[in-house]
């Protein structure tokens, strides 16, 4: 049976996911990643942790639809024995996600119902699911955002969501502590990546003006990011538990 520590990161193929996974296994762990439809680029980043002496896998998820969980559940099972030599993992982490901006008084039911399933009905089940085949000792890693504490306009759906997903953090820790599951809950802020249609990242204005809110004077990399996720899976942050961490730079403060 293996010793070594995996991970499962939901939405690892690219941007801040790709990113957690790539410092989850610097950090020694292996890891399953999941990917919408983007197989291709899954596959890159499953070579590139196998490079570094990792185990690796990645299986295709629809991290919105809740019924399709119990059938992705029986996969990660197969791939646990096939590929870890295992029947269970250690850290899990709700990451994927889309982004939605639009003014309030226009939000749709199905756009609203559409966030709903991805941030929040999404992560909320799936967690349950994941439970029997969790270590005990082991974590959950829950992503918002700084929009939870920073109000900017056109974000009120999205930013609803992380904020129940923060609440959700504190129970889950709660309930899980008989089992020494430690559960937290990172808040990144603004981040250059094609979340959202890249419009951080690729729009000049934005970046700027998100640049001079922020005290460290710029806007965030993915690399701000996965190392923190990746050390909230580690034996050292054995005592961090029911917290929602912010990484954003200082932005809005």
């Amino acid at each position: 049976m293996s010793t070594t520590k995996i991970a499962l990161v939901t939405g690892g193929s690219r941007g801040l996911g790709k990113n957690m996974a790539q410092h989850l296994a610097a950090k020694g762990l292996d890891v399953i990643l999941t990917y919408h439809s983007k197989q291709d680029e899954a596959a890159a980043v499953v070579a590139e942790i196998q490079a570094q002496g990792r185990k690796a896998a990645a299986l295709q998820l629809d991290a919105s639809n809740a019924g399709s969980f119990d059938a992705f559940f029986e996969q990660v099972k197969t791939t646990l024995g096939s590929t870890f030599g295992t029947e269970r993992f250690d850290f899990l982490v709700n990451n994927a996600g889309t982004g939605l901006y639009q003014p309030y008084d226009q939000v749709t039911e199905q756009q609203f119902d559409d966030m709903l399933n991805i941030h929040l009905k999404g992560p909320f089940f799936l967690t349950q699911k994941a439970l029997p085949l969790l270590n005990d000792g082991g974590g959950i890693v829950n992503i918002s955002s700084g929009l939870t504490r920073i109000i900017y306009p056109n974000s009120s759906t999205y930013a609803s969501m992380k904020a129940a997903m923060e609440t959700l953090t504190k129970y889950q820790a709660k309930e899980l502590a008989s089992r020494r599951i430690r559960v937290n809950i990172v808040a990144p802020g603004a981040i250059e990546t094609d979340f959202g249609g890249g419009r951080t990242r690729d729009n000049k204005e934005i970046n700027a003006h998100i640049a001079s809110l922020t005290a460290m004077g710029r806007v965030g990399l993915p690399t701000d990011i996965g190392p923190v996720v990746a050390f909230l899976c580690t034996d050292e942050a054995g005592w961090i538990d029911a917290q929602r961490i912010e990484v954003s730079g200082g932005q809005g403060i």
